[in-house]
Protein backbone atom coordinates (compact mmCIF):
# COMPACT_ATOMS: atom_id res chain seq x y z
CA UNK A 1 0.00 0.00 0.00
CA UNK A 2 1.44 3.66 -0.99
CA UNK A 3 2.42 5.35 2.55
CA UNK A 4 0.32 8.60 3.09
CA UNK A 5 3.01 9.81 5.41
CA UNK A 6 5.87 11.53 4.20
CA UNK A 7 8.87 14.03 5.60
CA UNK A 8 8.73 17.09 6.13
CA UNK A 9 11.88 17.74 4.32
CA UNK A 10 13.78 15.16 1.93
CA UNK A 11 17.39 16.00 2.00
CA UNK A 12 19.03 12.87 2.85
CA UNK A 13 22.07 13.28 1.44
CA UNK A 14 25.34 12.25 2.33
CA UNK A 15 27.34 15.27 1.36
CA UNK A 16 26.60 17.84 1.11
CA UNK A 17 23.65 17.37 3.85
CA UNK A 18 20.75 18.76 5.20
CA UNK A 19 20.86 21.93 6.70
CA UNK A 20 19.94 22.60 10.57
CA UNK A 21 16.25 22.24 11.41
CA UNK A 22 14.94 25.56 11.12
CA UNK A 23 17.22 26.93 8.92
CA UNK A 24 17.12 30.07 6.41
CA UNK A 25 19.01 32.35 4.92
CA UNK A 26 18.23 34.70 7.26
CA UNK A 27 20.95 32.77 8.74
CA UNK A 28 23.29 34.36 7.44
CA UNK A 29 22.51 38.04 7.95
CA UNK A 30 25.83 38.68 9.74
CA UNK A 31 27.79 37.16 7.40
CA UNK A 32 30.99 39.59 6.46
CA UNK A 33 30.05 39.44 2.94
CA UNK A 34 31.67 42.34 0.65
CA UNK A 35 34.93 42.24 3.36
CA UNK A 36 38.55 41.02 3.16
CA UNK A 37 38.72 37.61 4.72
CA UNK A 38 42.62 39.60 6.36
CA UNK A 39 40.23 42.04 7.77
CA UNK A 40 39.61 42.23 11.52
CA UNK A 41 36.00 41.21 10.51
CA UNK A 42 37.24 38.47 8.52
CA UNK A 43 39.58 36.84 10.69
CA UNK A 44 37.14 37.21 13.74
CA UNK A 45 34.92 34.93 11.60
CA UNK A 46 37.20 32.29 11.01
CA UNK A 47 38.29 32.54 14.10
CA UNK A 48 35.36 31.67 15.85
CA UNK A 49 34.85 28.66 13.70
CA UNK A 50 38.09 27.83 15.09
CA UNK A 51 37.09 27.99 18.25
CA UNK A 52 33.71 26.70 18.39
CA UNK A 53 35.37 23.99 16.42
CA UNK A 54 37.30 23.29 19.28
CA UNK A 55 34.83 23.68 21.71
CA UNK A 56 32.02 21.58 20.75
CA UNK A 57 34.41 18.25 19.57
CA UNK A 58 36.86 18.38 22.84
CA UNK A 59 40.10 19.19 21.00
CA UNK A 60 42.63 19.62 23.39
CA UNK A 61 44.40 23.27 23.82
CA UNK A 62 47.45 21.43 22.10
CA UNK A 63 46.11 20.91 19.18
CA UNK A 64 45.90 23.35 16.50
CA UNK A 65 43.06 23.78 14.33
CA UNK A 66 42.95 25.38 10.97
CA UNK A 67 40.83 25.99 8.14
CA UNK A 68 42.41 24.85 4.71
CA UNK A 69 41.05 25.09 1.14
CA UNK A 70 39.16 22.31 -1.01
CA UNK A 71 36.57 20.46 1.50
CA UNK A 72 37.86 17.39 3.51
CA UNK A 73 40.06 16.03 0.04
CA UNK A 74 42.32 18.92 0.46
CA UNK A 75 42.84 18.67 4.10
CA UNK A 76 43.53 14.94 3.86
CA UNK A 77 46.06 15.12 0.67
CA UNK A 78 47.44 18.33 2.21
CA UNK A 79 48.71 16.24 5.69
CA UNK A 80 49.93 13.03 2.95
CA UNK A 81 51.82 15.66 1.06
CA UNK A 82 53.55 17.15 4.10
CA UNK A 83 54.38 14.52 6.52
CA UNK A 84 54.50 11.23 4.53
CA UNK A 85 58.05 10.08 3.98
CA UNK A 86 59.61 10.02 7.00
CA UNK A 87 58.91 6.65 8.46
CA UNK A 88 57.00 3.64 6.69
CA UNK A 89 53.17 3.52 6.19
CA UNK A 90 50.38 1.69 6.58
CA UNK A 91 47.16 2.56 4.52
CA UNK A 92 43.59 1.00 5.59
CA UNK A 93 40.79 0.43 3.19
CA UNK A 94 37.18 -0.33 3.01
CA UNK A 95 35.25 1.85 0.83
CA UNK A 96 35.80 4.39 -2.07
CA UNK A 97 37.47 7.31 -0.07
CA UNK A 98 39.61 5.58 1.81
CA UNK A 99 40.87 3.81 -1.48
CA UNK A 100 42.02 7.41 -2.82
CA UNK A 101 44.09 7.70 -0.27
CA UNK A 102 45.72 4.61 -0.62
CA UNK A 103 46.00 5.47 -4.69
CA UNK A 104 47.50 8.76 -3.24
CA UNK A 105 50.08 7.42 -1.57
CA UNK A 106 50.70 4.72 -4.10
CA UNK A 107 50.67 5.78 -7.18
CA UNK A 108 50.88 9.33 -6.85
CA UNK A 109 53.82 9.91 -3.68
CA UNK A 110 54.93 6.32 -4.80
CA UNK A 111 56.36 5.44 -1.34
CA UNK A 112 57.95 2.55 -1.06
CA UNK A 113 57.46 0.00 1.73
CA UNK A 114 53.64 1.49 1.88
CA UNK A 115 51.25 -1.55 3.21
CA UNK A 116 48.15 -1.61 2.26
CA UNK A 117 45.38 -3.50 4.92
CA UNK A 118 42.57 -3.34 2.88
CA UNK A 119 38.34 -5.37 3.04
CA UNK A 120 35.99 -5.26 0.74
CA UNK A 121 32.20 -3.42 0.85
CA UNK A 122 30.48 -3.80 4.29
CA UNK A 123 33.76 -5.01 6.25
CA UNK A 124 36.70 -3.90 7.67
CA UNK A 125 40.63 -4.59 7.42
CA UNK A 126 42.35 -6.46 10.45
CA UNK A 127 42.93 -3.69 12.71
CA UNK A 128 45.40 -5.63 14.72
CA UNK A 129 47.84 -6.37 12.07
CA UNK A 130 48.05 -2.92 11.73
CA UNK A 131 52.46 -1.34 12.73
CA UNK A 132 52.22 1.46 14.57
CA UNK A 133 55.84 2.34 14.47
CA UNK A 134 54.34 3.35 10.96
CA UNK A 135 52.47 6.55 10.00
CA UNK A 136 48.90 5.15 9.78
CA UNK A 137 46.02 6.82 7.50
CA UNK A 138 42.45 5.29 8.02
CA UNK A 139 38.96 6.93 7.84
CA UNK A 140 37.12 6.64 11.00
CA UNK A 141 33.84 6.24 9.75
CA UNK A 142 33.08 4.85 5.38
CA UNK A 143 31.23 7.60 3.90
CA UNK A 144 30.20 4.74 0.97
CA UNK A 145 30.38 1.85 3.05
CA UNK A 146 28.48 2.66 5.68
CA UNK A 147 31.22 1.11 7.92
CA UNK A 148 32.69 3.00 10.85
CA UNK A 149 35.42 1.77 13.26
CA UNK A 150 33.69 0.83 16.54
CA UNK A 151 36.31 2.00 18.76
CA UNK A 152 40.30 3.29 19.44
CA UNK A 153 41.16 0.37 21.30
CA UNK A 154 43.34 -0.86 18.56
CA UNK A 155 45.61 2.37 18.46
CA UNK A 156 47.96 2.56 21.32
CA UNK A 157 48.30 6.05 23.47
CA UNK A 158 52.30 5.40 22.66
CA UNK A 159 52.92 4.82 19.25
CA UNK A 160 56.15 6.19 16.69
CA UNK A 161 54.31 6.61 13.97
CA UNK A 162 51.31 9.28 13.19
CA UNK A 163 47.57 8.29 12.90
CA UNK A 164 46.23 10.12 10.32
CA UNK A 165 41.88 10.49 10.73
CA UNK A 166 39.67 10.92 7.76
CA UNK A 167 36.78 12.00 10.01
CA UNK A 168 34.77 14.13 7.91
CA UNK A 169 31.61 11.73 8.31
CA UNK A 170 32.27 11.23 11.92
CA UNK A 171 32.90 14.20 13.43
CA UNK A 172 29.96 15.68 14.97
CA UNK A 173 28.01 11.95 15.10
CA UNK A 174 30.84 9.64 16.57
CA UNK A 175 33.04 10.45 19.65
CA UNK A 176 36.77 10.88 18.45
CA UNK A 177 39.07 9.49 21.23
CA UNK A 178 41.77 12.67 20.28
CA UNK A 179 45.17 11.44 22.35
CA UNK A 180 44.88 8.34 19.96
CA UNK A 181 44.34 10.91 16.94
CA UNK A 182 47.65 13.21 15.51
CA UNK A 183 46.27 13.99 12.08
CA UNK A 184 42.34 14.48 11.61
CA UNK A 185 40.04 15.87 8.63
CA UNK A 186 36.53 17.03 8.40
CA UNK A 187 34.64 18.99 6.42
CA UNK A 188 31.70 21.55 7.34
CA UNK A 189 29.47 20.24 4.64
CA UNK A 190 28.56 16.93 6.63
CA UNK A 191 27.52 16.29 9.90
CA UNK A 192 26.42 19.99 10.43
CA UNK A 193 25.06 20.68 7.19
CA UNK A 194 27.63 23.23 6.28
CA UNK A 195 28.31 24.14 3.14
CA UNK A 196 30.90 22.76 0.36
CA UNK A 197 34.84 23.79 -0.59
CA UNK A 198 36.43 24.36 3.27
CA UNK A 199 38.37 21.76 5.00
CA UNK A 200 39.40 21.51 8.60
CA UNK A 201 42.43 19.80 10.15
CA UNK A 202 43.73 19.28 13.60
CA UNK A 203 47.32 18.26 14.43
CA UNK A 204 48.84 17.08 17.57
CA UNK A 205 52.24 18.42 19.21
CA UNK A 206 53.52 15.10 17.96
CA UNK A 207 52.20 16.35 14.29
CA UNK A 208 53.73 19.90 14.39
CA UNK A 209 57.00 18.06 15.55
CA UNK A 210 57.22 15.82 12.55
CA UNK A 211 55.83 19.28 9.96
CA UNK A 212 58.89 21.29 11.37
CA UNK A 213 61.52 18.18 11.43
CA UNK A 214 60.77 16.60 8.23
CA UNK A 215 61.22 18.09 4.88
CA UNK A 216 59.28 16.30 2.33
CA UNK A 217 61.33 14.67 -0.71
CA UNK A 218 58.89 16.58 -3.28
CA UNK A 219 57.12 20.01 -4.14
CA UNK A 220 54.47 21.09 -2.33
CA UNK A 221 51.70 22.89 -4.04
CA UNK A 222 51.26 26.46 -1.82
CA UNK A 223 47.84 25.24 -0.69
CA UNK A 224 49.49 21.93 0.80
CA UNK A 225 52.37 24.54 2.45
CA UNK A 226 51.99 24.23 6.61
CA UNK A 227 55.24 25.38 7.07
CA UNK A 228 57.92 28.00 6.29
CA UNK A 229 61.51 27.67 6.94
CA UNK A 230 61.30 24.71 8.90
CA UNK A 231 58.41 26.70 11.12
CA UNK A 232 54.47 26.21 11.23
CA UNK A 233 53.08 29.02 9.62
CA UNK A 234 51.08 29.75 13.12
CA UNK A 235 48.70 32.16 11.07
CA UNK A 236 46.76 29.30 9.34
CA UNK A 237 45.42 28.06 12.85
CA UNK A 238 44.24 31.78 14.19
CA UNK A 239 42.12 32.05 10.91
CA UNK A 240 44.80 33.84 8.72
CA UNK A 241 43.76 31.29 6.00
CA UNK A 242 46.28 30.12 2.41
CA UNK A 243 43.55 30.92 -0.07
CA UNK A 244 40.18 33.14 0.04
CA UNK A 245 37.22 31.09 1.83
CA UNK A 246 33.64 32.34 1.18
CA UNK A 247 32.48 34.04 4.13
CA UNK A 248 29.01 33.34 3.61
CA UNK A 249 29.85 30.01 4.11
CA UNK A 250 31.75 31.02 7.52
CA UNK A 251 28.75 32.44 8.41
CA UNK A 252 26.92 29.31 7.81
CA UNK A 253 29.59 26.90 9.58
CA UNK A 254 29.35 29.49 12.46
CA UNK A 255 25.31 29.03 12.87
CA UNK A 256 25.42 25.21 12.57
CA UNK A 257 27.68 25.38 15.44
CA UNK A 258 26.17 27.45 17.34
CA UNK A 259 23.01 25.46 16.74
CA UNK A 260 25.04 22.11 18.08
CA UNK A 261 25.93 24.28 21.22
CA UNK A 262 22.35 25.25 21.53
CA UNK A 263 20.32 21.81 21.33
CA UNK A 264 23.43 20.28 24.18
CA UNK A 265 26.56 20.16 22.32
CA UNK A 266 28.54 16.93 21.24
CA UNK A 267 26.00 14.94 23.23
CA UNK A 268 23.23 15.68 21.52
CA UNK A 269 24.56 15.43 18.11
CA UNK A 270 25.41 12.48 18.55
CA UNK A 271 22.23 11.25 20.66
CA UNK A 272 20.37 12.50 17.43
CA UNK A 273 22.43 10.59 14.86
CA UNK A 274 22.37 7.25 16.47
CA UNK A 275 18.30 7.79 17.12
CA UNK A 276 18.06 7.94 13.26
CA UNK A 277 20.42 4.67 13.19
CA UNK A 278 18.33 3.22 15.64
CA UNK A 279 14.62 3.90 13.50
CA UNK A 280 16.69 2.36 10.49
CA UNK A 281 17.60 -0.79 12.20
CA UNK A 282 13.89 -1.14 13.11
CA UNK A 283 12.67 -1.39 9.83
CA UNK A 284 15.60 -3.67 8.79
CA UNK A 285 14.73 -5.87 11.42
CA UNK A 286 11.36 -6.69 10.07
CA UNK A 287 12.58 -6.59 6.50
CA UNK A 288 12.45 -9.72 4.47
CA UNK A 289 14.58 -7.64 1.10
CA UNK A 290 17.07 -5.41 2.95
CA UNK A 291 19.59 -5.43 4.71
CA UNK A 292 22.53 -2.84 6.22
CA UNK A 293 25.52 -3.17 4.08
CA UNK A 294 28.12 -3.84 6.94
CA UNK A 295 28.16 -6.99 8.59
CA UNK A 296 28.97 -6.18 11.85
CA UNK A 297 26.39 -4.08 13.82
CA UNK A 298 28.88 -2.69 15.97
CA UNK A 299 30.17 -1.09 13.07
CA UNK A 300 26.99 0.18 11.37
CA UNK A 301 27.64 3.87 10.56
CA UNK A 302 24.74 6.83 12.12
CA UNK A 303 25.99 8.74 9.59
CA UNK A 304 26.49 7.18 6.18
CA UNK A 305 23.43 4.38 6.69
CA UNK A 306 24.20 1.80 3.78
CA UNK A 307 22.08 -0.75 2.67
CA UNK A 308 22.07 -3.37 0.32
CA UNK A 309 19.24 -5.27 -1.48
CA UNK A 310 19.00 -9.34 0.23
CA UNK A 311 16.44 -10.38 -2.01
CA UNK A 312 16.88 -13.35 -4.07
CA UNK A 313 15.06 -12.56 -7.14
CA UNK A 314 17.27 -8.92 -6.67
CA UNK A 315 20.35 -11.25 -6.30
CA UNK A 316 19.65 -13.40 -9.21
CA UNK A 317 19.74 -10.03 -11.21
CA UNK A 318 23.06 -9.36 -13.32
CA UNK A 319 25.35 -6.22 -11.46
CA UNK A 320 24.00 -3.92 -14.35
CA UNK A 321 20.43 -4.68 -13.95
CA UNK A 322 20.59 -4.85 -10.17
CA UNK A 323 22.19 -1.07 -10.42
CA UNK A 324 19.67 0.00 -12.69
CA UNK A 325 16.47 -1.45 -10.15
CA UNK A 326 18.26 0.14 -7.52
CA UNK A 327 18.30 3.26 -9.68
CA UNK A 328 15.05 3.23 -10.68
CA UNK A 329 13.78 3.09 -6.94
CA UNK A 330 15.75 6.34 -5.94
CA UNK A 331 14.49 7.80 -8.93
CA UNK A 332 10.40 6.99 -8.34
CA UNK A 333 11.02 7.87 -4.72
CA UNK A 334 12.41 11.49 -5.64
CA UNK A 335 9.85 11.88 -8.26
CA UNK A 336 7.19 11.21 -5.34
CA UNK A 337 9.40 13.81 -3.39
CA UNK A 338 9.66 12.19 -0.88
CA UNK A 339 13.46 11.52 -0.72
CA UNK A 340 16.24 13.03 -2.92
CA UNK A 341 19.75 11.89 -3.28
CA UNK A 342 19.60 8.23 -1.81
CA UNK A 343 21.17 6.12 -3.96
CA UNK A 344 24.31 4.12 -3.10
CA UNK A 345 27.64 5.50 -4.04
CA UNK A 346 28.65 5.26 -7.54
CA UNK A 347 31.45 2.86 -6.47
CA UNK A 348 29.82 0.79 -3.83
CA UNK A 349 27.43 -2.11 -4.57
CA UNK A 350 23.96 -1.38 -5.87
CA UNK A 351 21.28 -0.36 -2.90
CA UNK A 352 20.58 2.92 -1.00
CA UNK A 353 22.34 5.00 1.62
CA UNK A 354 20.52 7.22 3.50
CA UNK A 355 22.19 10.04 5.95
CA UNK A 356 21.19 9.82 9.29
CA UNK A 357 23.46 12.77 10.81
CA UNK A 358 22.05 15.25 13.37
CA UNK A 359 20.77 17.39 11.58
CA UNK A 360 18.14 14.94 10.16
CA UNK A 361 15.03 14.59 11.92
CA UNK A 362 14.40 11.08 13.23
CA UNK A 363 10.64 11.92 12.26
CA UNK A 364 11.72 12.16 8.64
CA UNK A 365 13.81 9.10 8.27
CA UNK A 366 10.53 7.25 10.16
CA UNK A 367 8.51 8.49 7.56
CA UNK A 368 10.93 8.08 4.50
CA UNK A 369 11.02 4.01 5.34
CA UNK A 370 7.81 2.74 4.21
CA UNK A 371 7.80 4.75 1.18
CA UNK A 372 11.45 2.72 0.10
CA UNK A 373 9.12 -0.56 0.70
CA UNK A 374 6.96 0.76 -1.49
CA UNK A 375 9.28 1.68 -4.32
CA UNK A 376 10.87 -1.60 -3.95
CA UNK A 377 7.56 -3.35 -4.44
CA UNK A 378 6.31 -1.17 -7.29
CA UNK A 379 10.04 -1.39 -9.16
CA UNK A 380 10.45 -5.67 -8.38
CA UNK A 381 6.41 -6.08 -9.15
CA UNK A 382 6.36 -7.66 -5.86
Amino acid sequence: MKPTRRPLRTQFSSGPCAKRPGWTPGALANAAVGRSHRSAAGRAKLREVIDRSRELLGVPEDYRIGIVPASDTGAVEMLLWSVLGARGVDLLAWESFGAEWVGDVVEQLRLEGARRLEADYGELPDLGAVDFENDVVFTWNGTTSGVRIPDADWIPERRGGLTICDATSAVFAMQIPWSKIDCATWSWQKALGGEAAHGMLALSPRAVERLQSFEPPRPLPKIFRLTKGGKLIEGIFRGDTINTPSLLCVEDAIDSLEWAKTIGGLPATIARSEQNLARVAEWVDKSDWVDFLARDPRTRSCTSICLRVVDPAFQGLSADDQAETANRVVGLLSDERVADDIGAYRDAPPGFRIWGGATVETGDVEALLPWIDWGYAQVMKR
